[in-house]
């Protein structure tokens, strides 16, 4: 994980998304980012019992969607 900035930056984008997609299933997540996505967790786990434990890939590829707004729309889609 990289590390945050000295005002915790990325530590509190970390937590909002956790907080708002934290019921999210790893399932439904390895639809929109591939099988490598939260490896090791079965797909009925969920984001916000793999937050900390994410590869640096799959939380950049999260952090980048949580930022740009896509990540809302994408889940829609995945579930769809």
């Amino acid at each position: 994980m990289s590390k945050a900035g000295l005002d915790n930056r990325q530590r509190n984008q970390d937590g909002e998304i956790s907080q708002k997609h934290g019921a999210t299933p790893i399932g439904t997540l390895r639809k929109i980012y591939g099988q490598g996505f939260a490896a090791g967790y079965p797909p009925t786990g969920t984001l916000s019992e793999a937050m900390l434990h994410l590869n640096e890939t799959s939380l950049s590829q999260l952090r980048r969607d949580y930022k740009t707004g896509h990540l809302d729309h994408k889940i829609t889609n995945a579930l769809h």
